[in-house]
């Protein structure tokens, strides 16, 4: 039998009001990156704080993130690294970039942030083949255009250590995998990449119906 709890909104305020604890220099950014149109891209201040419990609980030093939009993830995981962390972002976009690298400057951890503007595929292949990071990270996040996800997970994997820790967001795509009469790309992607995760013995995996999903996997 599964008991599966209703979370109402006086259930996700309940929580908020006993969990989350949210830096101020994240607060601005949130806030900011809320009056954009884009605003949905951003990750929720819950899921930011438990990505920084998930890096602290793995002992993350280096870490990988491809998608950065404004920043607000790529800022919870520099706050949440040790002095000498180093987090290596992927975007394609200059002017979200700026934003990200902005609050990360107020916040004293910009020296952590080896932000690469491009396609985070050539990047990804670029750390593995040029510059010789194959299993030299600690944790990986996956937040960028859906098509891509089964890319950027194997070009992950492999820069990930054994005992590494990927998480992939938006797996769940307000529910659309699961709605057959859903078939534009973006959902399409989404169903492959968790049936290649699901079906991936490199990998332990948890996904969870949380925020918009998340799948974790450890490298074996």
């Amino acid at each position: 039998m599964r008991i599966q709890l209703d979370v109402t909104e006086s259930v996700q305020n309940y929580v908020a009001d006993h969990s989350l604890r949210e830096p101020e220099v994240l607060r601005e950014l949130r806030e900011f990156t809320g009056a954009m149109p884009e605003r949905n891209m951003q990750i929720s201040p819950e899921q930011g704080q438990f990505m920084r419990l998930l890096l602290r609980a793995v002992g993350a030093r280096r870490t990988l993130e491809v998608g950065v939009f404004t920043g607000y993830s790529l800022l919870s995981t520099a706050l949440a690294l040790p002095a000498d962390g180093v987090v290596t972002a992927c975007d394609i976009s200059d002017e979200w970039a700026k934003v990200a690298l902005d609050h990360c400057e107020r916040a004293g951890v910009a020296g952590k942030v080896d932000l690469r503007i491009g396609d985070a595929r050539a990047t990804l292949a670029t750390l593995v083949a040029e510059e010789g990071a194959a299993g030299s990270y600690d944790f990986a996040f996956l937040d960028a255009d859906k098509p891509g996800y089964e890319q950027y997970y194997e070009h992950a994997l492999t820069l990930l250590r054994p005992g590494g820790l990927l998480v992939a967001d938006n797996v769940l795509w307000s529910g659309n995998v699961v709605d057959d009469s859903v078939q534009d790309e973006d959902t399409r992607a989404l169903r492959a990449f968790n049936s290649k995760v699901y079906a991936d013995d490199r990998v332990h995996i948890s996904m969870l119906p949380y925020a918009d999903g998340l799948t974790l996997a450890v490298k074996r």
